[in-house]
C-alpha cells in the first residue's frame, strides 16, 4: 500500500504555468486600479498623411484658416512692399474684412493665440492631429514674429543705407508670411500636411509630447503599488 501511494504521488501531474491559473502578485507589482479611473475619451483619429481622401472637409477648412492668424498679425511688415507694388494690395483686398476684425481690439490677437493653443492644439478629443499640427505651426510662426517686431522698434533708421536694409528686412518678413499662408492654407485645403521651415519640427514635438503626456497620465492613473 505504501509503495502504491508513493507511485500515485510521484505520478501526479505538476501544476502548469501559464494562463488559467491565479498567481498572487509579488509585493510592489503593478495592478490595474478598479473603477472608472482607466476610462478616458479616445482622441480623434490621426489624419497626418498625404492622402487627401482621409482628411475631412471641416478639418481642412479649420487647418487652413489657422494660417491667417500669423499673416494678419505680421501684415504691418509689408507696408513698404505694398506701397512700392500696389498689385499686392489688390491681391490681398479680399482679406481686408478679416484684417479689420483682427485689429478691431488690441486684445484680439492675444485672445486668438489662447484659442488656437488651448482650444485647438491641446484639445485632442475635439480635433484631429492634422488640425492640431497645423494650428501649432501657425502659433509657432506667430511667436517668431517677436524678433522682427523687436528689431523694428529698436532699429528704425530714417534714411541712408540702414533704411534700405530695414525696408528689405521688413519686406522679407512679409513675403515669408505670405508664402506660408499660401502654401500652408493651400496644402490644408487639398488635404495635404504642409511642413513649414523653422517651425515644423517644433510643432511636431509639441503635438507629439502632449499626446504622449495624455497617454501616460491615463495609464498611470490606473496603476497603484501594493
Amino acid at each position: 500500500m505504501a509503495s502504491a501511494v508513493s507511485l500515485l504521488l510521484l505520478s501526479s501531474p505538476r501544476p502548469l504555468r501559464g494562463a488559467g491559473l491565479l498567481r498572487v502578485p509579488r509585493r510592489g507589482a503593478l495592478l490595474p486600479l478598479p473603477g472608472p479611473a482607466q476610462a478616458a475619451p479616445p482622441p480623434r483619429a490621426s489624419n497626418n498623411n498625404d492622402n487627401s481622401g482621409a482628411v475631412e472637409a471641416p478639418d481642412r477648412l479649420v487647418a487652413a484658416v489657422a494660417y491667417l492668424y500669423p499673416f494678419l498679425d505680421g501684415a504691418h511688415h509689408g507696408r513698404f512692399l505694398l506701397a512700392q507694388f500696389p498689385v499686392f494690395s489688390a491681391l490681398l483686398r479680399p482679406l481686408a474684412p478679416a484684417a479689420r476684425l483682427f485689429h478691431s481690439s488690441p486684445l484680439t490677437p492675444f485672445l486668438l493665440f489662447l484659442t488656437l493653443y488651448f482650444a485647438v492644439v491641446r484639445n485632442q478629443q475635439a480635433f484631429s492631429r492634422f488640425v492640431r499640427f497645423n494650428a501649432m505651426q501657425a502659433v509657432a510662426l506667430d511667436v517668431l514674429l517677436i524678433f522682427p517686431d523687436l528689431l523694428a522698434q529698436s532699429f528704425a533708421p530714417s534714411g541712408g543705407v540702414g533704411f534700405e536694409i530695414f525696408q528689405s528686412m521688413e519686406s522679407t518678413v512679409f513675403l515669408f508670411l505670405l508664402v506660408c499662408l499660401l502654401y500652408g492654407g493651400g496644402a490644408c485645403l487639398l488635404g495635404k500636411t504642409p511642413r513649414l521651415p523653422i517651425v515644423a519640427d517644433a510643432a511636431e514635438r509639441q503635438v507629439c509630447c502632449h499626446l504622449h503626456f495624455e497617454d501616460n497620465t491615463v495609464v498611470n492613473s490606473g496603476l497603484f503599488y501594493l
